[in-house]
Formats: structure tokens, C-alpha cells, sequence
């Protein structure tokens, strides 16, 4: 889910490291400066800067893309052994969280405080401590001595521990032209959900941390980053076919589920007991609950539960790590709002033909226009027929529609829709700066994203900028909203009078305006105790920096008046899409869950987010369970008609046919199981 988010740039955990002949102090043995570029879709965003005094390191970390990302310094030092006894970092989070974390180690005794609070532990054997916000460099020294342990694997404070793997040895050009620079690249994993990978050179310093996104690479090797991210992807391709060839059933002959009771989003009730029977990618018949079937049918038990066609996930921006953990929370579909168009059709394809697991995708193209604030991800543009361009792009690779987004200049709006529409398009997006929704409404958007961008209309002067964190920041202005007023009533009537929707991100907003440092997240309580242990902790840090009491009121107040504001808007008619930009899984769950808020009953939730969206997207074959449509499904032991809770444990998940049991793959990714696998005869 990328839980990872985790959480959208929040937290940063890799690591790097080194030969096995090579001692853990011998890194400080290099002394002086050392530059490492940060790259986000191929554009320069940043640096990482390190220098090196004796057995002391000094970083310097700052990006910025889309208007945001972390600052942050570091000093780190190192005793004989290579672990780190003094660890301090500054500076702010993605969102302006400020960070003040600190860890000591004096004998025996570890003693450090982050955004969570203040804990110690005393330990016979030597442990390395997870940070929380530092940079990636920091990690080199954690592989370098994980070298030095036993199978490569050391307990980690503040709890769980970390295991390298090797992963290929590889070289590039050198700058000057001459000669290769010979390099080994790493795997860490036990941090998070997934493992980290990264790169260091012969001499064992570090190289570059690599995602299929982001790099930090050593300066003057910037022309080889596509290469060296593109590793990134191959590996964690890799590590999710193997999970897909261990964990992915795909029975010869029928299926037969018995004894459920399937969620009708007509009737918005449940069926009485039967039994479900699919045949390959279909459902075939719909029968009595104790019918018979075939000899060399897969019979599953059912034990009274409750099928529900697969979830639709309306705002996500698709990777393999998210495409299987949605698959298990019972989300079969996404609609991805933007994205690296050869990495998405690469995943598309391999989706598509069974070599990962993962929903089915519909592409919105991203459009977005070239400033210093803007988001390095799909068309960047730099004048209206560069942007009408991107429209005939999108197109023409069979996209089903476009959004635009925060830099796009808004008076392009009205010919980009136009042009979209006539090729008969979806348009979507954020509001673009210096602009308001009533611009993008009367330009005809079909939908609008994110309902603080409605909002922040009601709120700015005209020439606020919203390519900056004062699109989130600007939020403590709510409160003071009448609902009420000319202002929101034009807007409110604009939406309806144009038959726009919305996509509230109800969730993130959640998470932004309502998370507290040393506090557990609103919308992870139903799950998080099942997660790793530095997952748990990640989910304890706020999102924004909140300063004092006052700005803390106005958060939590401003987040009631989102909620009215929507409620206001369902009461209206304006159609609600849900999507959570949080990578969707068990965060869609809570998307769902806080639309009661608005009035929706848990049946109606169910309809929402299935049927609804199906007809939304076109999608026929999907929404429901019936004969003639794919088997796309979850199975859940309660009654989420009655608690939409429910919904969060599953123990079946159909995705066409292919059978996934959450109970046995979770464990892969350090997850405890939320319910058992059930009978399979």
C-alpha cells in the first residue's frame, strides 16, 4: 500500500553497506566532502551532502518536489565497532513536521527520542538503532556492520531487526570518460514492508539509494540514474513474482465457494446462503448451498460469511507492492491518477498476464506544467499546445482520461477539457494555482479532486500560492467557513448545475489534520497493531507540524468542517468517488468508513464503492456477482451490511479467477493475519 506511503515521503528507511573483508569503522577512514544528487522522474530536485571529519559525519538533506519534501541535518558519530553512539537530526518532514531526534549509546545503555517520544533499552549484545527521519546515507553504516553479523542479520532498536542481501555486482562509465567504476548493489529488509535497495561503489562508499522514482546518486553520475533506478524496479518485480508464483492459487476445473451469503448493491441487502461457482475468469452459476458439484471442483467453504465484489480504489497512483497488498484487502480495481507511463505499462502488463498480482488499472494521464514547484510526474508542460499535445498523447495510448494539475496554467482549462471531451475524455484535477474551482467547474471538469481544493477557493486571496504546502497549511482557515454563504453556494450549485463529482481523499485529510506525534493515527487503530514494528511507529508521526494548542483547535476543527462540507455536498447530489491517494488497501477501508459520517449506511458504502463504481468507469462486467461477470471478489466471516468494519477482515480474495488468502501471504511482508485462511477441499 506503500503504506509507505510510507507516508508519502515521510519517513525515509534504506540502507547501504559493504564488503565482508572491509571492517565497520574503515568508512570513516575516507575524510572530506562528498555530493549526491536527487533525482524525481529524471528532473534534479535536491541534494544530499556529507562531510566527514575523523569519526564524525556531518549531512546535509534537502528536495523539493511538487512544492514540498524534507530538510533535514544530520551528525552522526561512530565508535570502534561502527555503530553509531551519537545520532542527532533536525530539520522537517515532507509536510513541515519539525523534526528533533536524537539517540545516544554509552556502553551498554541506549537511550533516544523522535517524533513518537523518549524510550531506552539496556542490551548485552551490540544493537543498531532504525531512525526515523534521517537520510539515506545514514543506513550505509547499518550494512556495513550487518556485514559483520551472523547471516547478515541484527536485532535493531527501537524494536524488530534487519537482515542485507546482496543483490548483483555491475559497473558504470566514469564521468571522465576513462576507465569504470565497479559496483554492488544491496537489499535491506525488516524496516518496512518491503525491502530498500541501494548501491555502493568498490571502495565500499556509498553510491546511490535507488526506487523505481527517486534516487540519490554520487554527483557526476547523473546520466546513468534511469539505469540505476530501473534496478530498483527490476528487484522488487522480482521479489512480488515470486510471491505471486508461491501465493497465487489458479485451480484447474470449477470453484465452488459454499455457504454465503453474496452482498446485493441493488437490493442493498444480502442473499440467502448459497453456493458461488467460477469457472476460469467468470462466474458461472449461482447455486443452492449445498448443490453438488463435479468430481475435480476446488470446493471452498464459506462458513456462512459474506462475498463482495471487488473494491474499486478511485485515486491511486499504481506500484507492485501496492497492487498485491490492495489485491489482499480486497480492492480488484484502480484508477490511477498519474504516473510514470512506461513503469505503469510495464506493471499493466505483467498484471494482465499473471506474472504479479495486482487490480485492474484505468490510466488518467497527468498533465502539469513546468515551474519550480511543480510535480515531476507524467507530461510536463510549458504552453497550451504543449498541454492540447498531451491530450493527443494520452489518447492515442488508449488513456480513459487526463488530469491536470498544480502548476498547469488555469487559463489553458477550458481548451485542454474541451479537446479531451471531444475525443471523448475524462478530465479531472487538482485546482491549478491562482485559479478556484469555479474557474475548473465552468471549464467543464467532470470531476474534481481532493476536497480541500475546492475549498481553499473559499478561503485565499487571489494571489496565494498553492503549488506550495499552503494548499495543506491554508486549511486552518476552514473553521471560519459559513457553509452557508453566496461564496460556497455559487460553487456548490456550479457542481450541480455541471453534473461534476467529487473525490474527497476524505482519509488523507484525516491523516493530515488529525495525526499527533506520539499518537496513534485515527485511521490505523483497526490495523496497525497487526503491522512490523517500525511500521507501528511510523504511524505515531504527524503530518503536519502543529505549533501549539490554538493551531491544534484549528485542525481538528477545520477537518469537522471538511466533513460538513461534504455531507453538504451528498445532500446535494453531487456524486462522492472514493479514493484515498494513501495507496488505498486498508486505508480505502477507512475511506469507507468515514463516509458514515455523511449519512451513507454501511450497504450503501458497499454499493458505492462496487456497482457504483463500475457503472462510473464503464466497467459492466464488474460491481456485482452474477453469473457472466468476473470473478472478481472478497469473502469476509461477518456481516459488513451491518458494520462496515467487516470489511477489514478477509479471508478470500478473487481477482479473475485467482484465488488469494490473505492469511498466507501477509506473513511475507511481516504482517499478521487479520482472520484464518479458510477450508480449501
Amino acid at each position: 500500500m506503500k503504506f509507505r506511503l510510507l507516508f508519502l515521503g515521510l519517513i525515509v528507511l534504506a540502507t547501504y553497506s559493504c564488503k565482508k573483508e572491509t571492517s565497520p569503522a574503515s568508512l570513516i577512514n575516507f575524510q572530506g566532502d562528498e555530493t549526491y544528487t536527487v533525482i524525481v522522474g529524471e528532473n534534479k530536485v535536491g541534494h544530499l551532502k556529507t562531510h566527514i571529519s575523523g569519526d564524525t559525519i556531518h549531512i546535509d538533506y534537502d528536495y523539493k518536489n511538487n512544492g514540498r519534501g524534507p530538510t533535514m541535518k544530520e551528525t552522526i558519530i561512530l565508535n570502534d565497532d561502527g555503530f553509531p553512539v551519537h545520532w542527532n537530526i533536525t530539520g522537517n518532514t515532507t509536510f513541515g513536521n519539525a523534526v528533533d531526534e536524537e539517540y545516544n549509546l554509552d556502553g551498554q545503555n541506549a537511550s533516544w527520542t523522535d517524533a513518537t517520544g523518549s524510550g531506552s533499552a539496556t542490551t548485552d549484545n551490540p544493537k543498531l538503532y532504525v531512525n526515523q527521519f534521517g537520510s539515506p546515507y545514514g543506513d550505509a553504516l547499518t550494512a556495513r556492520v550487518l556485514l559483520q553479523s551472523p547471516e547478515n542479520t541484527l536485532e535493531v532498536l527501537p524494536a524488530g531487526q534487519l537482515t542485507l542481501q546482496e543483490m548483483e555486482t555491475l559497473s558504470v562509465p566514469n564521468p571522465s570518460g576513462e576507465g569504470e567504476l565497479a559496483l554492488t548493489s544491496y537489499a535491506l529488509s525488516g524496516a518496512g514492508l518491503d525491502p530498500s535497495y541501494f548501491i555502493l561503489d568498490d571502495a565500499q562508499r556509498f553510491f546511490a539509494y535507488i526506487t523505481p522514482r527517486y534516487i540519490a546518486i554520487r554527483e557526476g553520475y547523473e546520466a546513468v540514474e534511469k539505469d540505476m533506478r530501473e534496478l530498483s524496479e527490476n528487484y522488487s518485480a522480482e521479489r512480488y513474482e515470486n510471491i505471486q508464483k508461491e501465493f497465487a492459487h489458479k485451480y484447474n476445473g470449477k470453484v465452488r465457494i459454499r455457504n454465503v451469503r453474496i452482498f446485493d448493491p441493488e437490493a442493498l441487502a444480502l442473499t440467502e446462503p448459497v453456493s458461488v461457482v467460477v469457472d476460469g475468469e467468470q462466474i458461472s452459476a449461482i447455486e443452492a448451498p449445498d448443490a453438488q458439484g463435479n468430481e475435480g471442483d476446488v470446493e471452498i467453504e464459506g462458513n456462512g460469511g459474506t462475498l463482495v465484489s471487488g473494491l474499486f480504489e478511485m485515486h491511486a497512483h499504481t506500484g507492485d507492492d501496492d497492487a498485491l497488498l490492495n489485491i489482499l484487502a480486497g480492492v480488484t480495481s484502480f484508477r490511477d491518477m498519474g504516473n510514470d507511463t512506461e513503469v505503469l505499462s510495464n506493471l499493466i502488463e505483467k498484471i494482465e498476464s499473471g506474472v504479479l498480482a495486482g487490480p485492474r488499472v484505468t490510466r488518467l494521464g497527468f498533465i502539469e506544467g513546468k515551474s519550480p514547484y511543480n510535480s515531476n510526474n507524467g507530461v510536463l508542460v510549458e504552453s497550451k499546445e504543449e498541454a492540447l499535445a498531451a491530450v493527443d498523447t494520452y489518447h492515442d495510448l488508449g488513456f480513459y482520461g487526463i488530469k491536470l494539475y498544480n502548476s498547469m496554467n488555469g487559463d489553458w482549462a477550458p481548451d485542454i477539457v474541451k479537446k479531451a471531451h471531444d475525443k471523448g475524455m475524462f478530465v479531472t484535477g487538482h485546482v491549478p494555482a491562482f485559479s478556484n474551482a469555479n474557474a475548473m467547474l465552468r471549464a467543464g471538469f467532470d470531476e474534481m479532486t481532493h476536497i480541500n481544493q475546492t475549498m481553499l477557493g473559499w478561503v485565499l486571496e487571489p494571489d496565494e500560492d498553492t503549488r506550495t504546502l499552503l494548499r495543506l497549511t491554508a486549511m486552518k482557515r476552514f473553521p471560519e467557513l459559513d457553509l452557508n454563504s453566496p461564496e460556497v453556494q455559487e460553487t456548490l450549485d456550479l457542481f450541480v448545475a455541471n453534473n461534476t463529482a467529487i473525490d474527497p481523499t476524505l482519509a488523507i485529510h484525516e491523516l493530515l489534520m488529525l495525526s499527533r506525534n506520539g499518537e496513534i493515527s485515527p485511521g490505523t487503530k483497526d490495523f496497525i497493531d497487526h503491522l512490523p514494528p517500525n511500521e507501528q511507529r511510523g504511524f505515531k508521526v504527524a503530518m503536519a507540524q502543529i505549533a501549539d494548542e490554538e493551531e491544534d483547535k484549528a485542525y481538528r476543527e477545520a477537518y469537522q468542517k471538511i466533513v460538513e462540507t461534504i455531507t453538504l455536498m451528498k445532500e446535494k447530489g453531487i456524486f462522492i468517488v472514493p479514493g484515498t491517494d494513501l495507496g488505498g488497501a486498508f486505508f480505502l477501508h477507512r475511506e469507507l468508513e468515514l463516509y458514515q459520517q455523511l449519512g451513507y449506511t454501511p450497504a450503501e458504502l458497499l454499493k458505492l464503492a462496487t456497482y457504483d463504481m463500475a457503472q462510473y468507469l464503464g466497467k459492466d462486467n464488474l460491481g456485482s456477482i452474477a453469473p457472466g461477470k468476473l470473478a472478481d471478489f472478497f469473502l469476509v466471516p461477518g456481516n459488513p451490511v451491518e458494520n462496515i468494519k467487516d470489511i477489514k477482515t478477509i479471508s478470500l480474495v478473487s481477482k479473475g479467477g485467482t484465488f488469494y488468502y490473505p492469511a498466507e501471504v501477509y506473513p511475507a511482508f511481516g504482517i499478521r493475519p487479520f482472520t484464518e485462511k479458510p477450508e480449501v477441499k
